[in-house]
């Protein structure tokens, strides 16, 4: 059976009052029985949950998109059999993923995203539809990309997040002229990463909207080699968002 819905969300979106919404936040999933983990920061909110369908389902309607600031927050969904998280933890931090580059300011726009069906398309040609080259740049930790990568994706070894924006200091004249697609797990790391290249001057950076999680979600593993690595006791998900295993 695979009864226990897993989610994972993230917006960036101006907020404050730290502590009152962390507390309302893990009353909440604590009276519904959730496990997992929310990040909260002055820039936004991270989050992945697992439990009973309704339990979440009635969480993210009542608690999160019941707040203005989350009204438009977008989840994705995944199955399992049992709860891959030992606890719920409620967490304020300076950063919901760090990179610590405090001009980076997601709520104040995004960078433009490119959805998986186009993305699928533009894989199976190779180019994007300006005819530019397209290049796929992983912006995950190097254990993760080990797990699974879209096929011929760069990968700068890096071994957290806060590396990537010395390693575009070093790799960015090797990727002017091309399209560049920024893409991690469930996209709130390929969203910095697209707004740093944007400021550093490169003119054709697209973000995967959604992540990894999104494109198996919406095209499956087309283009992708392996799983995707995930942060709970899960391990990895395959293309159909199944355990990997």
């Amino acid at each position: 059976m695979t009864d226990v819905l897993n989610i994972a969300a993230y917006k960036f979106v101006a907020l404050d009052e730290l502590p009152a919404l962390r507390q309302r936040l893990l009353d909440a999933a604590s009276a519904s029985a959730l496990r997992g983990t929310i990040l909260l920061a002055e820039e936004g909110i991270n989050l992945f949950l697992a439990g009973d369908a309704a339990a979440v389902r009635d969480f993210v309607a009542a608690e999160l998109r019941g707040d203005p600031r989350f009204a438009d927050l977008e989840v994705k969904e995944s199955w399992s059999a049992a709860t891959p998280f030992r606890r719920l933890r409620v967490r304020i931090k300076r950063e919901i993923i760090r990179m610590d580059r405090p001009a980076i300011r997601p709520a104040a726009g995004r960078a433009p995203a490119v959805d998986a069906a186009t993305l699928a398309r533009w894989l199976d040609a190779g180019r994007d539809d300006a005819g530019r080259e397209l290049v796929m740049l992983d912006t995950r930790n190097g254990f993760e990309v080990d797990a699974g990568r879209f096929r011929g994706a760069l990968d700068w070894r890096l071994s957290r997040f806060g590396e990537f924006p010395a390693a575009l200091e070093a790799h960015a004249a090797s990727l002017r002229g091309k399209t560049v697609v920024s893409y991690c797990t469930g996209g709130i790391r390929c969203e910095k990463a697209a707004l740093l290249m944007r400021e550093q001057g490169l003119e054709h950076v697209l973000q995967l909207d959604g992540g990894i999680l999104r494109y198996f979600e919406q095209v499956g593993g087309r283009h992708f080699d392996g799983e995707c690595f995930v942060f709970d006791q899960r391990v990895a998900l395959d293309e159909r968002l199944a355990p990997a295993g």
